[in-house]
């Protein structure tokens, strides 16, 4: 292993191949890190500093694949983005078994298994960061938008980010989200945009470049952790 690859930081991916994923990709190589980006149909691009791993989030193989490949490629694991999700919008006595079992794999398997390896390996070199983007649905619920199962995964891991953000405190590992409203990505059609901007007190949806931007702070915040930082325009503070 050469010194630039022992030294030069390392940070794990999930939901990496479109929308806020890939914008996430790009925001880190540009801060010089190498990037292990991981989704359920990635396919290996020509940069070498970034390593796509190919599998369900929600499966333990993938988490598994995942860093062991940050370990095996780049020697070491720096910082963890839980950015894939799932959100199913049904009236709750409309959700299916299914639609249940996806959301709590997806978001909360996806989030526990990758993020207790990586925080592991954290550990060997006394230092890291997890972020992971969660929804400001979970403590502003609206009327119109149904989002119990939003609500019990990604407030569940909300929750999850203070814990652990207390428990690995003094070992020099930070633990973070960012809880963003309704966000231009291709997960929402142009012709609902004005409508979904209309839910923010603001009147406009995020960009991408938003949360980005918002993960890229925290990375660079050594003070900050436990902390739920809301890119919302406004959601959280009421409406």
């Amino acid at each position: 292993m050469s010194t630039t690859q022992s030294t030069q930081k390392v940070v794990i991916i999930t939901g990496a191949s479109q929308g806020i994923g890939a914008e996430l990709v790009k925001g880190y190589r540009q801060r010089g890190y190498r990037v292990v980006a991981t989704a359920r149909s990635i396919k290996q691009g020509d940069d070498a500093d970034v390593v796509a791993v190919a599998g369900d989030i929600a499966d333990p193989d993938t988490a598994r694949r995942a860093v062991a490949a940050a370990v095996e490629k780049f020697g070491r694991v720096d910082a963890l983005v839980n950015n894939a999700g799932i959100f199913i919008a049904k009236p709750f006595t409309g959700y299916t078994a299914e639609d249940f079992t996806t959301k709590v794999g997806v978001n909360l398997a996806g989030f526990f298994y990758i993020t207790q390896l990586a925080i592991a390996e954290m550990e060997k070199q006394g230092k890291g960061h997890v972020v992971s983007i969660t929804t400001s649905l979970t403590d502003h619920a609206i009327d119109g938008v149904p989002s119990v199962l939003a609500s019990l995964t990604k407030g569940g891991i909300n929750s999850a980010t203070k814990s652990l953000a207390i428990e690995y405190a003094k070992r020099n590992i930070r633990v973070n989200a960012v809880s963003p409203g309704i966000i231009k990505s291709p997960m929402h059609a142009p012709e609902t945009h004005a409508a979904l901007g209309s839910l923010h007190p603001v009147g406009h949806m995020g960009e991408m470049s938003d949360i980005v931007e918002a993960v890229l702070f925290l990375e660079s915040a050594p003070f900050v952790t436990g902390e739920i930082l809301h890119v919302d325009g406004g959601q959280s503070a009421g409406h």
